[in-house]
């Protein structure tokens, strides 16, 4: 490894560009096969130069899960975005803004006085909203019943009115995330895709256009085997996936691009702990869905260079500056070789989460080299 990786601080974000680039292709690869192309979500990266890859090839569009990310995304020159998050009154003076300055933002909501709102809203602020709505696919989270009375209602009002413009339906398979085998998440596809293709046939039936049919989620993205009637799909986290992604069978650990790179400090050799500098400040608390037997604590042990597992180390504890490095069998650890001083890499549980605890990615390539610093945005506002 070149010196400017050996004097890197700690804790640092290292994002793997084969890793990535391999992941970006496999989705692609898989959705081109299903002939509906991409919304790549970049709600994980907030990051052009990794969105830049991601689009390569695709329509152009982006997914955002804050105005701040419309904002800086367009900005920084993409110009088709959806904002996937139920809209509110306070946001759409913001949202307008971006549309007058040309950015083709779309909105979602999932109830009739939503769309009474933005459709108002739209009048009062000389714009008219492109909207999408959101339907409930899993009973996981937002979104209206598909093929529902209230759909039509919505679709009604927001025609209606020259506010707002209906440009179609949206659902996310949340629940993809609580699967416990890929033959559960490939059927939730299934659902996720009928919901939405009917949905969008119901509106037309009744006048309606329906240009956009979209869904998505990595696991549903990466194991579906139909998208009939689907006219993109969205997703995220497969650029760079993460140890839930590995537990729910989606991808292999070797293939989890994020990892960030830590210090050892110190060593409690009566209890087989390392004591590392990247706690919950580094790597975040999240510990992955409940619903998942994932025994990998904070993240799995990784070495420094060539980022391969150690043995069965895993970080099983966090405070705010301090990780303690365990056996993950709860065995007592043979840390006699790791001595204060030496780097180790950890593995993400979920890569969202990691990543949102820093400001840029350190870059390495095939030879584990430093090659670049890319940044990420970060904050809520436009």
């Amino acid at each position: 490894m070149r010196a400017a990786f050996a004097a890197l601080g700690t804790p640092s974000l290292l994002l793997d560009s084969v890793r990535l680039d391999r992941n970006i292709e496999r989705l692609r690869s898989h959705l081109e096969c299903l002939r509906v192309p991409l919304r790549p979500h970049v709600k994980t990266s907030k990051c052009i130069e990794v969105v830049r890859r991601a689009i390569a090839g695709q329509p152009g569009g982006i997914t955002a899960s804050t105005l701040g990310e419309a904002s800086w995304f367009f900005e920084h020159g993409i110009a088709d975005i959806l904002y996937a998050v139920g809209i509110v009154p306070q946001r759409l003076p913001a949202a307008a803004a971006l549309i007058a300055r040309g950015c083709r933002l779309k909105l979602i909501l999932d109830a009739p006085e939503t769309a009474r709102m933005v459709a108002e809203a739209g009048i009062r602020l000389s714009v008219r909203f492109p909207v999408l709505l959101e339907l409930d696919s899993d009973g996981q989270r937002a979104g209206l019943e598909p093929r529902s009375a209230a759909l039509v209602e919505c679709a009604r009002i927001i025609s209606d009115n020259t506010g707002s413009e209906l440009a179609g339906v949206l659902t996310h398979a949340g629940a993809s995330y609580d699967c416990g085998s890929v033959g559960e998440i490939r059927a939730l596809a299934a659902k996720e895709q009928a919901a939405a293709a009917d949905s969008a046939v119901l509106l037309r039936e009744a006048g309606f256009p329906c240009p956009v049919v979209s869904v998505g989620s990595t696991p549903t993205a990466t194991v579906a085997n139909d998208m009939s009637g689907v006219t993109e799909v969205r997703a995220g986290v497969y650029m760079f996936n993460d140890l839930v992604m590995a537990a729910l069978g989606v991808c292999a650990v070797d293939d989890i691009a994020l990892s960030v790179l830590t210090t050892v400090i110190g060593h409690q050799r009566r209890k087989g702990w390392i004591l590392v500098d990247a706690g919950w400040m580094a790597l975040s608390r999240d510990r992955g869905p409940a619903s998942l037997s994932l025994n990998q604590g904070y993240g799995v042990v990784c070495d420094a260079k060539n980022g391969t597992p150690v043995g069965e180390l895993i970080v099983v504890a966090v405070n705010q500056e301090h990780g303690v490095i365990a056996s993950r069998d709860g065995q007592f650890a043979d840390i006699g070789s790791i001595e204060v001083g030496t780097r180790l890499r950890i593995l993400p549980i979920h890569a969202c989460a990691t990543a949102g605890m820093h400001d840029s990615y350190s870059v390495l390539n095939a030879e584990g080299e430093i090659v670049g610093t890319w940044t990420r945005m970060r904050g809520w506002q436009a």
